[in-house]
């Protein structure tokens, strides 16, 4: 597919290459029996900030949460519809893509992440089945969550918490809080851990249940899961700590720093189950957005134009930030 209309044209997108992070003029993305969509507001997301430090050797245009509006696609009834798209692009042959599954394709490209250029710019390319409409009352600043929130709903589809279990989420920052708010609604006894007073007073707004770090915090060995999402490399041992035999760790963080130390005696011994956790499914979490079960609007922080997206980054590197958006409408 060609985009005639924008064959000269140069558009504006936040740039990661050798080592250098800037704003630059591109040509309008192409790809091959893909949609064209112009992105109207973006997320910058602690995978982007650690990218940005090193971790998975990227180098293109970052960002992959967004939403935007179909401009051309093989998919008629796309055009001119309010999008957000799923970040991973399978080969479409292997055994994971073939069963609807491209986000354990071993050849996949993920949008501002690996091999495929990302959400910063003003037009990014993806198949047509990436894409998910957004319904009419879900708004662009509670749309672009949909790839987080994913992340988080995530959960539910590999562990069953039921009303009846004790469940720790550990990490009050952008995650931990959307995690949160999405293991509420099983109405399980469910407590979030984290250091900041500020952090932890906005999920305690939304009716959950808090707690501060600290060295005697709940009864070791007491709860059913642990979801890890602090992003620290402690995050772990503190979720062994409070796990009890024969229960569940879901393991949320990823970060540039090297080898996480853990003593397995106890993982061992105690029959605990590790869980990784990565990307999720859209639908789940546009359905929680359109019946207004969680609420993201309180966990932005600032919004930025796509010309100052170098200050943005910076500004959502600052320790303690909530969501940072970056918009193209000007």
């Amino acid at each position: 597919m060609v985009w005639a209309s924008f064959s000269f044209a140069c558009v504006k997108a936040l740039r990661f290459e050798h080592g250098e992070l800037h704003l630059a003029e591109t040509a309008v993305p192409h790809g091959e029996n893909e949609a064209l969509v112009r992105v109207t507001l973006a997320g910058i997301c602690n995978t982007d900030l650690e990218i940005v430090r090193g971790y998975a050797g990227f180098n293109g245009t970052l960002g992959h949460e967004f939403v935007g509006v179909v401009e051309a696609s093989p998919d008629k009834s796309q055009i001119g519809r309010r999008v957000v798209g799923e970040i991973n692009i399978g080969c479409g042959n292997c055994e994971n893509c073939q069963t609807g599954d491209a986000r354990h394709c071993a050849t996949r490209m993920a949008l501002g992440i690996h091999r495929r250029d990302g959400a910063f710019a003003e037009f990014l390319t993806l198949p047509p089945q990436n894409l998910f409409v957004v319904p009419d009352n879900v708004s662009d600043q509670q749309a672009v969550f949909t790839e987080p929130l994913a992340a988080a709903c995530e959960i539910l589809d590999q562990v069953s918490i039921a009303a009846s279990h004790k469940v720790a989420v550990i990490g009050d920052g952008k995650l931990g809080q959307l995690i949160a708010r999405v293991l509420a609604t099983t109405g399980c006894e469910l407590i979030l851990i984290g250091k900041h007073k500020d952090k932890l007073e906005l999920a305690a707004q939304a009716g959950i249940k808090t707690l501060k770090l600290a060295a005697e915090m709940l009864s070791p060995r007491s709860l059913d899961f642990v979801i890890e999402a602090s992003g620290s490399a402690r995050g772990l041992q503190t979720a062994l700590d409070l796990v009890k035999a024969r229960g569940t760790i879901v393991l949320k963080s990823t970060f540039h720093g090297g080898a996480v130390p853990v003593d397995t005696t106890r993982i061992v011994v105690d029959e605990i189950s590790l869980v990784g956790s990565r990307c999720g499914r859209f639908e789940s979490a546009l359905k929680l957005l359109e019946s207004g079960q969680v609420s993201v609007e309180p966990l932005i922080a600032a919004e930025f134009k796509l010309d100052d997206a170098v200050n943005a980054m910076a500004y959502a590197a600052k320790p303690g930030t909530l969501k940072t958006l970056l918009t193209t409408v000007y």
